[in-house]
């Protein structure tokens, strides 16, 4: 039996519909087009190419909406693969618009990288949510220059995901690999400790600086 594309869940999926009075009437939205006009976007699920090229298309429409304005990125997501994660990473980084992370359930493994991608003083965990960072895994077959080619590819890897961990936290690249080395689970006070998110809140503040921290 084939996995099934989680595009596919959501489209066969019961969507909430919103429904809108304006000067021509009623129109509908589903929630997550609603959402993407208060400038709010969600990633959940795992991290694959389609997903990587929906977030990446919702930010550079945000940004070209208006490039000064906040955008709220929540993640709910186990990871998945490195390179779709590093596409969204560096489009967030690419737009003008700062692009705030808040953590709501589980932000693992790419998941965290772009949790503490979001712009400094705006990262934010819900006091449930869970972190969790890992180094790089993977696996190759064939001829041994082959396998050799991808060993060193993931270690490149590696040292890239390290030196990104390195900037968004202000640890020493010391103390990345050593977190990274095995599946590291972080509670959100953890993760704030860690320098992987700013704040934990417990309700939707007013202003980002009104945040309630744990």
């Amino acid at each position: 039996m084939r996995d099934r594309d989680p595009l596919e869940i959501y489209a066969n999926s019961l969507v909430p519909m919103v429904v809108e009075q304006t000067a021509r009437g009623e129109r509908s939205y589903d929630i997550y087009s609603r959402l993407l006009k208060e400038r709010i976007i969600f990633l959940t699920g795992q991290v694959y190419d389609g997903v990587a090229s929906l977030i990446c298309a919702q930010l550079l429409f945000l940004e070209s909406e208006n490039p000064n304005k906040d955008i709220s990125f929540y993640i709910n997501s186990p990871g998945g693969v490195v390179s779709a994660a590093l596409a969204m990473y560096d489009t967030m980084q690419y737009i003008r618009s700062p692009v705030s992370t808040v953590c709501i359930g589980m932000a693992a493994s790419a998941g965290s990288l772009l949790l503490t991608a979001g712009a400094k003083g705006k990262r934010f965990a819900l006091p449930n949510a869970r972190i969790m960072v890992h180094q790089p895994s993977g696996g190759a077959q064939g001829q041994a220059t082959d396998i050799d080619i991808q060993a060193k590819e993931i270690l490149y890897t590696r040292r890239q995901l390290n030196n990104i961990y390195v900037h968004h936290t202000g640890q020493p690249v010391e103390a990345i690999e050593r977190k990274l080395e095995r599946d590291t689970y972080m509670s959100a006070v953890e993760a704030r400790e860690f320098g992987l998110i700013d704040q934990v809140v417990d309700r939707l503040p007013e202003t980002p600086a009104a945040a309630v921290k744990a």
